[in-house]
């Protein structure tokens, strides 16, 4: 539930809002994602499995979300119980592994996908699409900012693993569908 009080200070009322409208939206997920087995961790590692150029490795999911590789290895474990990716030993270093999606994980990714989709034109429906551009690049500002005083000298090296523009048309694309 989202804290039932407000700051004067626009900064700190800022920081609330962006927190409160990230816990709601990853709830929000969250009840769509468990009516598929899933969790909104679990869905993240799926795309990066799907949107990466092959072969995709642990750590090349960890990477792509940036995030700790043990703890993508312990989820991807769990994953594998759950039958929505498999481990593979068959590149030149036997000691490496790459993740392919299965079957079910390929089906369940795309029905999360699709309804995804539906809860996010839902959540956004009212904002027109002037406000989310301007939305996404104060965000993406924001983003930077957090960065640079985060990771200074591999602030730039992180924000290129995010996906270019052509691979996010075929995600949103594949969202949409």
């Amino acid at each position: 539930m989202p804290v039932k009080f407000t700051f004067a200070n626009p900064i700190m009322k800022t920081w609330l809002l962006i927190h409160q409208n990230h816990n709601l939206m990853t709830r929000s997920e969250n009840a769509v994602f468990a009516k598929l087995g899933l969790s909104t961790r679990k869905h993240s590692v799926l795309l990066a499995i799907k949107n990466m150029s092959s072969p995709v490795t642990v750590t090349d999911v960890a990477r792509w979300l940036d995030r700790n590789a043990n703890g993508i290895s312990m989820l991807v474990d769990r994953m594998v119980k759950d039958g929505l990716v498999s481990r593979v030993r068959d590149m030149p270093d036997h000691r490496a592994v790459r993740l392919l999606i299965t079957r079910k994980g390929e089906e369940c990714i795309e029905e999360a996908n699709r309804l995804t989709w539906q809860l996010f034109q839902n959540i956004f429906s009212e904002i027109g699409e002037e406000d989310l551009r301007k939305i996404s690049s104060l965000l993406e500002k924001v983003r930077g900012r957090a960065l640079d005083l985060l990771k200074p000298d591999r602030a730039k090296e992180i924000l290129q693993i995010i996906p270019e523009k052509k691979e996010t048309k075929k995600l949103e694309n594949r969202v949409k569908k």
